[in-house]
This record gives structure tokens, C-alpha cells and sequence, in this order.
């Protein structure tokens, strides 16, 4: 039964992602739908962790915006999610930086 699974994941898997590691800058590239009209909308924060495997691997990206720290959650392989582009590496030495938080609201 697994194998049937695993293969028809692969099919969903994509394969132009970079190499993402925890405190990573990264942008995401989203399609978003509103009525009718769908576009790209972009978010670019630091990378705070990553988690699952396989189509069910997702990362939670941070960034703060107007003062305000905001927190998203984007599944890799959704075909919501046109890109991930990787701005600059980070220098954490945590698998999950969560002390990010509370140094930049």
C-alpha cells in the first residue's frame, strides 16, 4: 500500500527548490485567487522551520510587517506555491530559531 502512495506523490513532487536551511531568507512566490482574477503575491521572510516529508513537507516562513511580526505556514509541493527563491543564507545555529520572535517583534 505504501508503495502505491509513494508513487503517486511523486508525480507532485517538484524539484526546482533550492536548498533551504532554518534562518534561510527566502521568498515564496503564492498564487493567490481573488474572485476571477488570480496573481502572484509575494513573501519574503527568514525561514523558521521545516517540517514533513515527501508532498506533505511544509515550512513557516516569518516576517514583520508594518511593526507587526507575521507568521505564514506554505506547504512545498501545493500548486499554490509557483517559487521559492532563496535571498541570502542565514547564520543560525538552531534547527528551529524561535528566538527570532521576541528579538524582532
Amino acid at each position: 500500500m505504501d508503495d502505491l502512495i509513494k508513487s503517486v506523490e511523486e508525480k507532485f513532487i517538484k524539484d526546482d527548490l533550492p536548498e533551504l536551511k532554518s534562518g534561510d531568507v527566502i521568498r515564496v512566490h503564492e498564487r493567490v485567487e481573488e474572485g476571477s482574477n488570480s496573481r502572484i503575491q509575494i513573501f519574503e521572510g527568514t525561514l523558521l522551520k521545516e517540517s514533513g516529508s515527501g508532498t506533505s513537507r511544509m515550512i513557516t516562513v516569518r516576517k514583520v510587517s508594518a511593526g507587526v511580526g507575521v507568521e505564514k505556514t506554505f506547504p512545498l509541493h501545493s500548486p499554490r506555491v509557483e517559487k521559492v527563491e532563496l535571498v541570502k543564507e542565514g547564520g543560525v545555529r538552531q534547527s528551529r530559531p524561535y528566538y527570532l520572535r521576541e528579538r524582532i517583534n
